[in-house]
């Protein structure tokens, strides 16, 4: 505990770009490993995943049918049948086409008189097939590194035959440095949000010098003592255990959010009002697992009509909970966030530091929540 006398104080509150910017330079990617596709899905692929020969490799009906030449068509009609010699073969979806042969003449364009075959209708060179390299040429990036691997993309993989991939999956400890319900139902809230965003969250009641020292984690989140109140001392504990790197944050709720390192390993103190933790987490904790699990933060925000104004202070980035009414969005608290606002809100907006805020009628930029 620190002493009364010896209070953790902020000297200054860091821009949120500032600290952002600071990311690209003090923290690096998690080492990548190589993963089944099964085992794989919604973590962040680490490499390309890349088609290692094109499909398909020969052409490939794309219906149900007879496999001719398209030559041997020409002017057939209902009226005046072409003979087909040789006898077309039937070929199903998904079968290769027989030496000779480009296109696929649907069933019911075919009709057989003893022992000839008459073709109905014509078609022309490619119809009904798919041609060698057309679904996925050689080389093809299927699915960038740094994106999330989809159920979609296992799909495509294993239908390309590829069996694993590499993926970088950020394994983080998440302290509830007190048992009050708060910090515990924050810290459960920053669980939930690292393994939805592909990493591994580690919680547990243990003393945060613990979880510091612990060499296995590659970063530390720790809920709750980054005030100047009486029993307020994670900074001060970072501070000897590793260094701190910005205690004050400009974005609000959560100012007192401290940013530090324990050797190489980052570590995001957030304060322990649940509406300050989410907004430290909302604006600082994703990109820090981003930036380790090296991945694009892949959000659906929305542009969406403001139809109440807000007003925010400059200087500070501000997170502002909001909620649909009437075709429109409007903030549904600012400032001190209460319970009963964040359960209302459907979605949350940024408010710059450079911004007084928005009029109503402004169209802004709505996020989910995590």
């Amino acid at each position: 505990m620190v002493a009364d006398s010896e209070p953790q104080r902020i000297a200054r509150l860091t821009p949120l770009a500032d600290v952002l910017a600071s990311f690209d330079l003090s923290i690096g990617p998690v080492a990548p490993r190589r993963e089944t596709l099964a085992q794989a899905v919604g973590l962040t692929l680490a490499a390309d995943a890349v088609a290692a020969s094109g499909h398909p490799q020969a052409a490939l009906a794309l219906r149900d049918g007879f496999a001719v030449r398209a030559e041997q068509t020409l002017d057939a009609s209902a009226y005046a049948p072409a003979l087909l010699s040789p006898s077309p073969t039937r070929v199903d979806t998904g079968a290769p086409l027989p030496p000779g042969t480009d296109a696929v003449a649907p069933l019911e364009a075919i009709e057989t008189r003893g022992a000839q075959v008459f073709v109905l209708a014509a078609v022309t060179t490619g119809d009904g097939i798919l041609l060698p390299d057309t679904d996925t040429p050689t080389g093809f990036k299927l699915r960038l590194a740094g994106a999330r691997l989809r159920h979609l993309d296992v799909a495509l993989l294993t239908a390309l035959g590829i069996e694993h991939v590499m993926v970088r999956q950020p394994r983080v400890r998440v302290v509830p440095t007190r048992a009050e319900a708060v910090i515990q139902g924050a810290a459960a809230f920053i669980a939930q949000a690292i393994q939805a965003e592909s990493g591994i969250a580690v919680t547990d009641n243990a003393a945060l010098e613990a979880a510091l020292s612990d060499g296995s984690a590659d970063a530390v989140v720790a809920i709750g003592g980054t005030g100047a109140g009486r029993n307020d001392d994670s900074v001060t504990k970072l501070a000897r255990l590793g260094r701190v790197q910005f205690h004050g944050i400009g974005v609000a709720p959560g100012e007192t959010t401290a940013l530090g390192f324990v050797g190489a390993r980052p570590v995001l103190l957030l304060p322990g009002r649940i509406d300050a933790a989410l907004a430290g987490w909302l604006t600082v904790g994703r990109r820090l697992l981003a930036r380790l699990a090296f991945r694009l933060i892949e959000d659906q925000p929305f542009s969406a009509e403001l139809g109440r104004k807000i007003t925010s202070p400059l200087g500070l980035a501000e997170v502002i909970p909001v909620r649909r009414r009437l075709g429109k969005v409007e903030p549904v608290a600012s400032g001190y966030l209460s319970m009963q606002a964040l359960a209302r809100a459907e979605g949350w907006i940024l408010v710059p530091a450079s911004s007084e805020g928005y009029p109503p009628g402004a169209h802004v930029v709505v996020r989910p929540w995590p």
